[in-house]
């Protein structure tokens, strides 16, 4: 199911394998919207997560700042989720975000309990992510047909 009610992002849930997939959807300014990455990790709690699929192809450019944030609120917090698996897209062209990926992997390595891949390829990720499901097409399908409409929860 598909949820666009928290403005940075497109989400798609499935009940059935615990899966919440993340896009940043980027607006007229290029910064990490905390507000919302907060609702994010509200909203996964809410639905008891236990495989998350986050796009970074769409994330801006991180700050020292924001770096520092999510180290100190956005780390501990998906720590504290009853994650079973963690992916991230990241292109093979993104090495900014992905130093300051394992900056921030480095930071809890020793407190991580699920298990996290890197993927430049949305559908193998989301293959691994739900190891295969038969769900698996309708999700792409759903996902390759989202809208900017007001979908909700």
């Amino acid at each position: 199911m598909l949820h666009q009610y928290i403005p940075a992002f497109c989400l798609q849930t499935d009940a059935e394998s615990g899966m919440l997939r993340v896009a940043y959807r980027m607006g007229t300014e290029s910064a990490l919207r905390r507000p919302d990455v907060t609702a994010l990790l509200a909203l996964a709690r809410t639905h008891t997560v236990r495989r998350l699929l986050i796009d970074m192809r769409t994330v801006p450019l991180l700050t020292v700042y924001d770096e520092l944030w999510l180290g100190t609120h956005f780390m501990p917090a998906l720590l504290a989720m009853p994650l079973e698996r963690l992916v991230l897209i990241v292109g093979s062209h993104q090495t900014y975000h992905q130093l300051a990926i394992d900056a921030l992997h480095d930071l809890v390595q020793p407190s991580i309990g699920f298990d996290s891949q890197y993927f430049d390829d949305p559908e193998t990720a989301l293959c691994w992510l739900t190891d295969d499901a038969p769900q698996v097409p309708a999700l792409l399908a759903e996902w390759a047909g989202r809208t900017a409409g007001p979908a909700r929860l």
